[in-house]
């Protein structure tokens, strides 16, 4: 019942279910208490919290504790040891860390709210439970070979427009393109087609640059939209390819 549900069980499924929801409570909590509460209400949202985490923490401990089941061809220390440096294990265990470390450690008021929104990284326990998040992650992480090159490319063109535009304009606008960083800020905005618009050329040539490198970003940027389209595309069409039924004499997919 710990594993996600397959098929029809019943309770493994209510388990499933019963954990998304709980995720999705407490970003709605945490989302809510952005709002002025009343005290009484605030009061609620905690021991709503302390409820989810002793939940999660009991989840977790069972994960490790039944991690044998997950690699029974490892000794049931090395199968615990792998899960928790598992991805998702280290998810699960930040679901929950920060509420320990505001009890046991004494922290300002603006670490409290960082370690507080790490709340949020309980909706990356969402991909377990569901086949759609999984997908998204497994597509990722077979491109991730591809993504990575394209986004290097994407990153030097910002450089090199970076360091050409402050270049360009640093004598004519000094309080604007700065440095290099501003020069910077210029070409994520351009390239990623935002236009921000609160640093701009205003030279002949800083505007056939920017003309440029805004054409150029709307190719560039899209490169891993395409991977990752394509990656899908795959996905499905594997997909399709294990529901068709096989010969049992050539081992063929039958149309």
């Amino acid at each position: 019942m710990i594993q996600p549900s397959q098929g029809q069980d019943l309770i493994g499924k209510l388990f499933d279910w019963f954990i998304i929801v709980l995720i999705l409570s407490n970003v709605l909590l945490i989302i809510v208490e952005t709002f002025n509460i009343p005290q009484s209400t605030q009061r609620i949202f905690y021991y709503v919290e302390v409820f989810t985490v002793m939940i999660f923490t009991i989840e977790y401990t069972l994960r490790i504790w039944t991690a044998d089941l997950l690699f029974p061809s490892l000794s049931p220390i090395k199968a615990r040891l792998k899960y928790i440096r598992s991805p998702m294990a280290i998810v699960d265990l930040l679901a929950f860390l920060p509420f320990y470390l505001t009890i046991f450690v004494s922290l300002d008021g603006r670490a409290l709210r960082l370690l507080r929104l790490l709340r949020l990284l309980r909706l990356l326990k969402l991909t377990r439970y569901t086949s759609a998040l999984t997908t998204v992650g497994d597509v990722i992480t077979r491109k991730a070979a591809q993504l990575l090159s394209s986004m290097i490319v994407v990153f030097v063109l910002m450089v090199i427009a970076s360091l050409f535009m402050y270049t360009i304009e640093h004598d004519v606008q000094p309080e604007v393109f700065q440095n290099a960083f501003s020069g910077f800020w210029w070409a994520v905005a351009t390239l990623t087609t935002v236009g921000y618009g609160d640093i701009y050329p205003i030279t002949i040539f800083g505007r056939i640059l920017g003309a440029l490198i805004a054409l150029l970003g709307i190719g560039l940027v899209a490169i891993p939209t395409g991977i990752i389209s394509a990656g899908f595309i795959e996905n499905i069409t594997k997909e399709k390819d294990e529901k068709k039924p096989f010969c049992p004499h050539c081992g063929k997919s039958i149309e």
